[in-house]
């Protein structure tokens, strides 16, 4: 088979299967099954970054979205108790009104990329395949050589952001109770608990018995 002939066949193949797993996220009662075609989403759209030869981007949707996100959505999911039935009460109601947005989203996008198209100047050749490396050997290369001063950077950002949201939820409130892990180190046992010896002796029963009726 010809070689190009067989790749037309797989894009079209995993462009019909995300398109239909994507359909199914919205359209799906449980919410579960929407996270599971959610999963098969993403793994096709990595299917189709393979096809066009960006390796890096598709394994990072795998491993990031579908190996991190997309259990921790499937975590919540599952652990919070959500009332489908209210929902989805003005699903069909308002889905024509939906549907005439999403039209008309579609049209303005196609309209956009038609006149980039337009004016868009031919471009060179891969550099990737130029240099005779793959999308991922070349990627690396390229940020940790040309753009490692920008590469550090982002990584700064994205630190001082973790950091600062940490510094945003630890915050102390008046209505609120923290632990201190330092503190229960080094508490001392004897300080919390006291061991009291009491004799085991049962107390006795001083109260009389009633009298027995005698019978003639």
């Amino acid at each position: 088979m010809n070689p190009q002939l067989f790749q037309l066949i797989c894009f079209y193949a995993f462009g019909f299967v995300t398109v239909a797993a994507a359909l199914s996220v919205i359209t799906l009662k449980n919410t579960v099954h929407a996270v599971l075609a959610l999963v098969l989403t993403f793994f096709s759209a990595a299917c189709l970054w393979m096809l066009i030869d960006a390796e890096f981007l598709a394994l990072a949707l795998i491993v990031v979205y579908v190996g991190a996100v997309m259990v921790l959505f499937l975590f919540v999911v599952m652990m919070l108790d959500i009332d489908q039935e209210k929902m989805r009460e003005g699903f069909v109601k308002f889905l024509p009104v939906g549907l005439i947005v999403a039209a008309a989203m579609l049209v303005e996008m196609l309209g956009l990329i038609g006149v980039r198209a337009m004016h868009a100047q031919v471009m060179g050749a891969n550099p990737a395949t130029a240099a005779g490396l793959s999308n991922t050997a070349w990627l690396g290369q390229a940020l940790y050589t040309k753009f490692l001063l920008p590469f550090e950077i982002a990584a700064l950002i994205l630190t001082v952001g973790v950091v600062a949201a940490v510094a945003l939820t630890l915050r102390e409130r008046g209505d609120a109770r923290y632990e201190s892990a330092s503190q229960q180190v080094k508490v001392n046992p004897r300080d919390r608990v006291r061991i009291v010896k009491m004799a085991a002796e049962r107390p006795v029963d001083e109260t009389p018995a009633p009298p027995q009726e005698s019978t003639p």
